[in-house]
Formats: C-alpha cells, structure tokens, sequence
C-alpha cells in the first residue's frame, strides 16, 4: 500500500454507562478503500465522526498526514439551510470552483445584458488562463449525474433525499485525498448508485466508508473491518470472503471460551482447597482465575436474528388492480395499471426517484385514493407495512413498552411461544437494553424496532419501503433467510440491488409518464436485458425526437450562423472529449470480446458501455452542429 495517511492509537468512546469501542488501533494508506460494518448501535457512525475531527475520543489519539485534505458525508447532512445549492457545493476558498460558479451563473441567464455579456466574456478568458475547462467538466458530470441542478435554490427547501445528493455532490467536487462516507447510497436511485460505485472504484482517493449495499462493498473496497462488542477484527478481501472468516473466528472464540469455562472450573477447585492457613496461595494464579473467569463468561452475541414468526391464513383472493390512475397536476404517475396478485407472489417495485413508488404503496394501503380505477383487497389479507419515514417514537418511552404495545407473546412457526422480552433478545437487542429510553437508540436500532413490531402483527402481506436503508448487514441476511420461508405475498420497493436479486420473481418498473411494466426476473436480469436490447417502439421515439432536434437546429442556424467565443471554446472541447471517449468505447468493446466469464462484471461492463455510447452520442450531435456553423 501507498504512504500513510492516518494512524489512529487506543481510541475508546461511551456514551452513559454504554461502552461502544475501547482500545481500536489501525490506520489508512494512500489509495486503500475500506468499508467499515458492524451492529447497529455498535458505533460505526461515531467512529467515522471521530475521524472527521466532528466527535472526540474519550481516550486515544489520532495523527493525520501532513495536508491531508479530509471529507466526510454524513447520513443525513447538516448543512446552512439558507445558503444556496451553489454557494454549498463550490468551495468559496477555491478560485477555480469560483470561476466555474460565475461561468454557470452568467450562463443561465436567458437575456443578459451587455455588462452581463462582457462579464461572462471576461470569466471565459480567466477559465482558460487558469485551464479550469477539464475541471468544469467534471463538476458538470458530477452535478449532472446526481441530478444537482438550479443553483440558487436554497438548501433548507429541498427533501432529505436532494440535501444528500447536494452533500454528496459538494464532497465529490471538493476531490479531498481521503473520503470518509457514511450509508452514501441512501435516498439514491439504482442508476446514480451504479455510476456512483463507477466513481470511486476508478478514483485514486482513499475511501473509509459504513454502507449496507453488498454490490457497492464489493465493487469498491479491497477491505473490510467489522466493529464487534467494541473490538475491530480486519479482512482482505470480499463481503464472501468476510462471512468466510467471521464465521471461523466465531467458532475458534465459542471453543477458547469452552475451554477457558473448563480450566476456570479447575482453578476454583484449586481455590477452595488450598489450604486456609497457608500463605502460599500464588497471587499471580489467583489474577490468572480471574482473568479465566471473564473469558469464560464472556457470551459472543447471537447474531442470529430469530424471524420465524407465524403468518395469517391467505383466502383465495388476494388483491385486484383494474386500470389505476393517479396523478399530481399535469404529472402522471400512474397511468391505466392492471395486475392481480396471487398467492407467495414476490414483486419489486424499481424506478427513479419521484416516479411514484411510494404513491403506489399508500394506493394499495388505502391511505390515498385513485383518481381512477380501483384496488379490491381480499378479506383474510392483513398488511405488514414498513415505511421509508419508520414509526414516530415517543422519545420517552422504553423498547420493551413498545414491543408490548403490539403484544405481551408471539407465536412462533414452531408452534411455541415467546414473550416480548425474549423476541426483543432474538433481535439483538439484550435484556440490558430493554428499558433503555428510545431516545438513546440509533437510528438503525430504531428501524430494527419498527421491523420488528411490524412483524409480530402477523401479516400475510409485506410491504416494504426502502427497508435495508440504515439496517446494519447481519440485520439483513437474516431478514432476506426470513423472506425466503416468508408465506405470504411480498412486495419490495429497495434500491439494495443485492436484496432485491435474492427475493423477488419479478419487477413493476416506473418508466415514467404512468407506465409500469411488469419484468419477469431479478433485477440484474432486467438490467442485462435493458442493456442488450432496444425495442422498436423507442427506436421510432428516438427517430422522432432526432428528426424533431434537426428541424429545430436548422431553424436556430438560419437565425445566428456565427459561434460565438463561447461556442468556440465549447467546440474546441467537444473535438478531444469526443476523442477520449472513443478511446474508452474501444477499451470496454475489447474487455466485453476477451471472453469475461464473470456475469456480475460483464453486467457492469455493459451498463458501463451503454452509459458511454449514450455520452458520445450526445456530444457528436452537438459537434456537427457547431461544425456546420462554423463552415458557413
């Protein structure tokens, strides 16, 4: 590995009586990429906010290199709610980015006027003395893959998931040697996370991240460190090869632990029979009891997450959609949906951000109503619903109370009994906890709760909204082993593609403008599919809007046949990005021919093409259109 960047020494932190970690030592290298998982609750976030200089440890030390420039993104930013989208994402120590900032702004101006005209005149000059255009380039790709865009828009207005792509977006740009992200794939959709994960496994940066997306932990990072009962334990290697070795440590603890029980037993034995007169006792056997006594007593959390509870009775009718339509104004989100649902039916529900995904949900559950069309549940059908927003909690209030809320006992598909105490300890939550205030939880041991309440109602339809964001990944393997042997129907709306391959038989995909298609497959399948084909019908839309986009360019040439300095300088761009991309086009056609075998990265491979070609298109067409213009 490369130069060190950080050494961390001791490091403990508690919060009250709770001990998070104590005695953590490690450090990160030029270039390393880990990814950092544990329990919820385990401190995986506070670790990360220590090395962001934003908590401090209540023992222990950290140096940093030298210059060491240091990001972090949190899960959910926190930010100055009056600045604007601009001032938040350009650093204002930065002169380039602030040349960039007032090229943009100048630019979005429809009719400037004169003294705006020779500013923006006067920032393209400066641009090009400082050879700031590569580096707007890439702020443009950034801000436009995160789908960053008006500029003046306050901050405090936009919804929790735009104020995570701003932050993101600011981190990214800011281009800092080590990236600390917590969870950055929440509240993004499938296509920004798979150009995201692009992003950073071809950055040189280092990278120390928690997430709980097993595609995005395998296509980054080379490493991964779990936080255990406080301790950190160190794999090379992928999240198979982690379960590999956890497991073999797990077992290598449970034997030291039988055997320490068993020597423990002897040295008491010892003990009580040494005779009391004699002052001989060894003072360092007696120090080495002890020490036998807190290895023999020292329970390895069950990490396996009983969810084997019993489900309703499904009647032969299950539920009815006959042409839904639902729709905001002039935006459509549904549009003349019919499907039934059967028995064990397991659907994912993918699409854009805001394509109406949820809508769709609160129509199934009744909590909106259908502009038209209608949803016939069946009698014996009772939903489980887990909501991206979870439970509103009284702050006050103690975990075994909100357990007993739902119910006192549960029972189990093995036809036995459990009190609420003893369901709150298979869910890893131990009898230590359960009179802890809500307040004190994390926000994954909150979620962790919300499922679980949810489950002990015993639905026979799930619903599941975004239910692996902030869920710790021990949580989800045994929530997707739950789901397997699950009865009833299921219906998933995750942008976890790895949740999503292991439990549903098909896809409604959002297209947008109220079209659902309903995909037989995983999701990895409908991608492979999406990439390798190209229905006529789109083929004809896009002949259409090409034909549409000529008509309009003819049009705008007779207007104003001269380019302007801008345009110019844009053209001279476009000529050796066009280049570039050519080069990789030929690069990724060689490696998709040189007979790859893995499925997973002959996927990433051709989204990766696909993505490219559709760049290349876009910038060749503008290319003609400038070079007509400038002929005449």
């Amino acid at each position: 590995m490369g130069v060190n960047y950080v050494s961390a020494q001791n490091l403990s932190k508690s919060f009250g009586v709770k001990q998070l970690f104590e005695g953590l030592s490690f450090g990160i290298d030029e270039g390393q990429k880990i990814a950092l998982i544990g329990l919820n609750g385990s401190g995986k976030s506070t670790l990360l906010k220590i090395l962001a200089g934003l908590e401090t440890p209540d023992t222990g030390n950290i140096s940093f290199r030298k210059g060491l420039q240091v990001g972090f993104l949190a899960q959910a930013p926190k930010l100055p709610p009056e600045k604007t989208i601009g001032e938040i994402v350009f650093d204002p120590s930065h002169p380039i980015q602030q040349l960039i900032l007032r090229y943009e702004q100048l630019l979005s101006i429809v009719e400037p006027s004169s003294e705006e005209s020779e500013a923006l005149e006067s920032i393209i000059a400066k641009m090009e003395s400082a050879q700031a255009w590569e580096y707007e380039v890439n702020i443009k790709q950034i801000l436009s893959r995160l789908n960053v865009h008006l500029l003046d828009t306050p901050f405090g207005v936009l919804s929790g998931g735009q104020q995570k792509r701003v932050a993101l977006a600011q981190l990214l740009i800011q281009r800092p040697d080590l990236i600390i992200m917590d969870e950055p794939t929440n509240h993004l959709d499938m296509d920004t996370i798979e150009w995201l994960e692009k992003y950073l496994s071809t950055s040189k940066q280092s990278l120390f991240l928690v997430t709980h997306d097993r595609y995005f932990l395998d296509s980054i990072t080379q490493e991964i460190y779990e936080l255990d009962q406080g301790r950190l334990y160190t794999y090379q290697g992928s999240y198979a090869y982690y379960l590999e070795k956890k497991s073999e440590r797990e077992k290598t603890a449970k034997i030291e632990q039988e055997k320490a029980k068993s020597l423990y037993a002897k040295e008491l034995e010892w003990l009580r029979r040494s005779p009391k007169a004699r002052g001989t006792k060894s003072k360092s056997r007696i120090q080495a009891a002890d020490t036998l006594k807190d290895q023999a007593q020292n329970r390895q959390a069950d990490q396996q997450v009983q969810l084997q509870i019993k489900g309703r009775r499904i009647g032969g009718k299950v539920m009815e959609i006959k042409k839904l339509r639902k729709a905001y104004g002039d935006k459509v989100l549904i549009e003349d949906f019919t499907y039934t649902f059967n028995r064990q039916d397991r659907v994912g529900v993918i699409g854009p951000n805001g394509a109406g995904k949820t809508t769709f949900i609160k129509l199934l559950t009744e909590e909106l109503a259908p502009d038209s069309g209608k949803v016939r549940k069946g009698d014996t059908i009772y939903f489980g619903h887990y909501t991206q927003a979870g439970l509103n909690f009284k702050p006050e209030q103690r975990v075994i109370d909100v357990v007993r809320e739902v119910a006192e006992e549960v029972e189990l598909s093995k036809s036995e009994r459990v009190s609420a105490s003893q369901l709150l300890e298979h869910f890893l939550f131990p009898h230590a906890m359960h009179q802890a205030k809500v307040s004190t939880l994390s926000g994954g041991e909150r979620r962790r709760l919300h499922l679980l309440r949810i489950l002990m109602s015993n639905p026979n339809f799930l619903i599941l909204d975004e239910p692996t964001n902030d869920l710790d990944l021990i949580t989800l393997r045994k929530l997707e082993e739950f789901l397997h042997s699950f009865e009833g129907c299921l219906l998933i709306v995750s942008h976890d593609r790895y949740f999503m391959d292991r439990l549903v038989d098909h896809l409604f995909v959002f297209e947008g403008a109220g079209e659902i298609k309903d995909y037989p497959g995983s999701y990895s399948q409908y991608r492979t599919t999406k990439l390798t084909q190209t229905s006529p019908t789109k083929r004809e839309e896009a002949d259409k809007q090409q034909k549409a986009v000529a008509r309009k360019r003819e049009k705008e040439a007779k207007k104003k046949n001269k380019l302007s300095f801008n345009e110019k300088r844009e053209f001279e761009q476009l000529e050796i990005a066009i280049e570039t991309l050519e080069t990789q086009k030929i690069e990724l056609l060689t490696q998709i021919n040189g007979g790859e075998q893995d499925y997973e990265k002959l996927t990433t491979l051709s989204q990766n093409l696909e993505k490219l070609e559709e760049e290349l298109e876009e910038r060749s067409d503008r290319w003609l259109e400038l070079a007509e213009r400038a002929e005449e």
